[in-house]
């Protein structure tokens, strides 16, 4: 017997108890890229395929085919087509993905106002109250919107229903390719419990070091933990994680939440406290933000540093810029002046476990003031925008900055 929903007409069942009580979702496309060149190259539906640079390079992504092979984003590709030698490589066209992913995006729109995008790829949805517009609960309508982008787009989506933004999140992963995936209110801290602590939003392996050293393995032992041993050992970012470990998340989903920032940072294994060991990093932070600047058209009226110290307080520092700037050589020389000026003012001795470099106050690069920048910020950009034109065609790593080769060691203290 053809068992199908009498709603949406789909073969696929999905039950849970607190299916039609849930409205906030997570939408994720399957290894978009791939899908977008496997939906215009029909020839290649049954064929791994990876999107990337060239042998020097590194995988962009790739269909789930090639996954099964081993093959990973940002895997080296001589790496990947090792693993899977028979893979298709296509080199990335964003202007066709910004293309489909606004088409799905209009999509979400139609249904609620809240749709807050996080990449050009996923995003969350808030259809809360809208039952009586579209004639059905939150889950119904996501199952039509996940129909619908499969037949006028031709790629899948993979959705997650759940009580909060977070848990929508993990729950868009759990089923992928075409899932469609809840995490009710009662189950949260259940589901949570074993799981390991990297799950948790803004988590990353020298946080996962930490927290395994402070005896913290699983989100289960985070959301069990006495808050005060919590705050030692990650200061005020310990209450976060502790909410987030007992499944509980207030983020609403907010389309107006325009980025307002662009940074990176990193978490050190040891702290550092001299100079040179501290620019060593912020090499690498600057050139990164500058990059994230050109590929998302935004460029920075402010330059901010960001230190942390091994008794976990933020220390920041601003400086303004006459125009605004997405060049990382620009975000770096102010970077070093604030950083070279916050270690000499009596401050020495002090370590840091963490530094990171950004820009604010966002602005169009097009409608930035070029026509005020001097000649050396002209060619700095015209310089990096050449580089990222080569990343591009032959992979990530296919270029090193001239900067990162002539880094010093950090200096003996």
């Amino acid at each position: 017997m053809d068992r199908r929903c009498p709603a949406c007409g789909s073969p696929r069942i999905v039950r849970h108890p607190e299916l039609a009580a849930l409205s906030i979702a997570h939408l994720d496309c399957d290894a978009f890229y791939a899908s977008v060149e496997k939906r215009d190259r029909p020839d290649l539906r049954d064929r791994p395929v990876i999107v990337g640079g060239g042998t020097r390079g590194v995988v962009t992504t790739c269909c789930y085919i090639a996954r099964m092979s081993g093959v990973r984003s940002a895997m080296p590709m001589f790496k990947a087509l090792k693993a899977c030698p028979q893979a298709v490589v296509i080199k990335p066209d964003f202007q066709k993905y910004r293309t489909e992913s606004r088409r799905i995006m209009t999509m979400m729109r139609s249904l609620t106002p809240l749709v807050q995008p996080l990449s050009l790829d996923e995003a969350w949805m808030d259809l809360s109250g809208t039952d009586r517009l579209h004639g059905a609960t939150p889950a119904i309508t996501l199952a039509r919107l996940q129909a619908r982008i499969e037949a006028e787009v031709g790629i899948t989506v993979s959705i997650g229903l759940a009580a909060n933004k977070f848990l929508a999140k993990i729950a868009s992963d759990l089923d992928k390719p075409r899932g469609f995936s809840i995490i009710g209110h009662q189950e949260a801290r259940t589901f949570l419990e074993t799981r390991s602590v990297g799950i948790l939003p803004g988590v990353g392996p020298a946080m996962v070091r930490s927290l395994e050293a402070g005896g913290f393995t699983t989100v289960g032992q985070i959301a069990a933990a006495d808050l005060k041993v919590l705050t030692r050992l990650l200061g005020s970012g310990g209450l976060r994680l502790h909410r987030l470990a007992q499944g509980q998340d207030t983020r609403a989903v907010d389309p107006d939440q325009v980025r307002k920032s662009i940074s990176a940072e990193t978490t050190f294994d040891s702290d550092l406290d001299t100079l040179a060991g501290l620019d060593d990093h912020l090499v690498a932070l600057a050139e990164k933000v500058g990059r994230l600047a050109r590929s998302t058209g935004f460029a920075g009226r402010v330059v901010t540093l960001k230190l942390r110290g091994e008794d976990f307080r933020i220390l920041t520092r601003r400086r303004a810029l006459p125009v605004p700037t997405q060049t990382g050589r620009t975000i770096l020389a102010v970077g070093r002046e604030l950083l070279a000026a916050e270690l000499a003012s009596g401050r020495q001795g002090r370590a840091f476990r963490l530094i990171g470099i950004g820009i604010s106050e966002l602005v169009l690069a097009q409608d930035a003031e070029t026509d005020f920048f001097g000649e050396d910020e002209k060619r700095r950009l015209a310089s990096e925008q050449t580089a990222d034109d080569l990343r591009a065609r032959f992979g990530a790593g296919a270029l090193t900055s001239g900067r990162a080769l002539r880094r010093k060691p950090p200096a003996a203290g």
